[in-house]
């Protein structure tokens, strides 16, 4: 636990007495940030598929009142349910970060229907459904902090990952046709794109270079971290920063955006 948190009234803190939900809060990226919004001061709910993961990532964060809902969030009507009970236990939810997603890679040309809707289901269709349950709150709130982790995949496309790519384009779209509907009403929305980071969603490339090039593990993340110039794969706690800086009161003026955290891998320009 940092000394900043030890030494700080928990009233004092940049997020206390918000509602935060985070979805895929189990390992990796959205444990993180889920640790890191604890940090400062939010009431977390982490929502997976599977509750011992959950339960493991709850028993790191800072704070008391933290909740665990298993829900999966391609069921539109199961993830409404869930966040209203969420928000029955824990109060009305002021943020929300929809990190859960799936990549699976295949030439296009043997992209299956089957992997094609996977991917926009979990990835795109997911976000969808989370975003819509805590919305309407939101609104008559007057205040709220939506983060939809997105990917460079998303901004720039990479080859054989035509169905994630797409997914994380469309996340991207949906976060600024949001923006523009929500700009006046005290929410932001803002979409986070990570490059290669060091969770275990990165098994999946990390597996396919080894099975076509027949080099070791730890050679195949030296190829991935060389796409950063920084040379370094990017760690879930680069991207918890992040997103903690987007939830907290003074951050209103970055809404609508797309923001790379890859160490200078994809620019604006």
């Amino acid at each position: 636990m940092s000394s900043t948190f030890e030494t700080s009234s928990s009233s004092t803190l940049p997020l206390s007495g918000r509602h935060a939900v985070v979805t895929g809060a189990g390992s990796g990226i959205g444990e993180a940030i889920a640790q890191e919004l604890a940090r400062l001061g939010a009431t977390l709910t982490l929502v997976g598929r599977r509750a011992e993961p959950l339960e493991s990532a709850r028993a790191t964060l800072a704070g008391q009142g933290h909740g665990v809902v298993v829900a999966d969030i391609t069921d539109h009507a199961g993830i409404a349910q869930a966040f209203a009970g969420a928000a029955a236990e824990r109060g009305p939810i002021a943020i929300l970060v929809n990190n859960a997603g799936a990549a699976k890679s295949a030439p296009a040309g043997k992209t299956t229907p089957a992997l094609w809707n996977e991917m926009l289901t979990v990835n795109l269709t997911g976000t969808f459904n989370c975003t819509q349950a805590v919305l309407a709150g939101m609104q008559a709130a007057r205040w709220g902090r939506i983060v939809n982790i997105a990917s460079t995949a998303g901004l720039v496309g990479y080859a054989y990952v035509s169905a994630y790519s797409a997914a994380k384009h469309g996340v991207i779209g949906f976060t600024r046709s949001l923006a523009l509907e929500v700009a006046k009403q005290g929410i932001t929305v803002n979409a986070v794109c990570p490059g290669y980071t060091d969770t275990p969603l990165l098994g999946g490339a990390v597996d396919n270079i080894v099975a076509k090039t027949g080099r070791s593990s730890d050679e195949a993340k030296t190829t991935l971290a060389a796409s950063n110039p920084q040379g370094r794969l990017v760690q879930p706690e680069d991207v918890a920063r992040t997103v903690g800086w987007l939830c907290q009161p003074g951050s209103e003026a970055i809404h609508g955006q797309s923001i790379p955290v890859a160490g200078g891998e994809v620019m604006a320009g």
